[in-house]
């Protein structure tokens, strides 16, 4: 289970997304700028213990124009080789030293455990928590989608709203891994779904809840 330090990163992961928000596709530019709130989100193992998996919600914005953002990261204590496109940045960890940090739909480490998530073989956690399942996120994938094995990552696409993954797995058909990138209410009904996770986070005036990823045809 993965381990949650009580310390200090210099800069922090909210500094570090205000600078990068506004390099992505799908960011709605504020008037002000970004000033990134946390706003919910969930962790993953990964099984061989050395790459930190979470799933943040953040919002920018004030009151009803705030925008909810799904922003799936991994923290690595070196570099990933060719993913130099997808590095949010580096930050001192006050207990592990160095981390680079990546936009996680790029890392195929947080790409497996989303698949292993949706297939029943991966428990969400908590994301402030250490060893504690979180039971409000909620995963399930059609049966005939739900091939044993990893996946390989073909393809990444950022589009307007979303960040699209196509995986496949052996001996299955290809998939897309649909992220969410604006998150909303339901946030699901882009035409044949075949799996989905649902988790929760907390905009401006109370809890709300839809769809992070949904799972499509390749």
């Amino acid at each position: 289970m993965a381990q949650i330090h009580r310390t200090t990163m210099r800069p922090t992961k909210l500094e570090l997304l205000a600078a990068w928000l506004p390099t992505r596709a799908w960011y709605a530019d504020g008037e002000r700028g970004p000033e990134p709130v946390r706003a919910g989100g969930f962790r993953l193992d990964d099984p061989a213990g050395e790459v930190g998996v979470e799933f943040m919600a953040v919002t920018d914005g004030e009151g009803a124009d705030a925008v909810a953002y799904l922003v799936p990261m991994t923290y690595r204590d070196k570099p990933l080789e060719g993913a130099e496109d997808a590095l949010i940045g580096t930050s001192e960890h006050g207990v592990l030293g160095t981390r680079w940090i990546y936009d996680g739909a790029h890392d195929p480490v947080l790409v497996g455990e989303l698949y292993a998530l949706l297939a029943g073989r991966a428990v969400p956690q908590q994301q402030s928590v250490s060893d504690a399942a979180d039971p409000t996120v909620a995963a399930a994938l059609d049966p005939a989608a739900a091939v044993a094995g990893a996946v390989e990552v073909l393809e990444v696409s950022d589009g307007a709203d979303r960040t699209d993954v196509r995986v496949r797995a052996s001996g299955g058909e290809p998939l897309v891994l649909r992220f969410h990138r604006v998150l909303r209410v339901g946030g699901d009904t882009d035409g044949e779904v075949l799996g989905r996770v649902t988790a929760e986070w907390t905009p401006a005036g109370g809890a709300a809840r839809g769809a992070y990823v949904t799972v499509h045809r390749g």
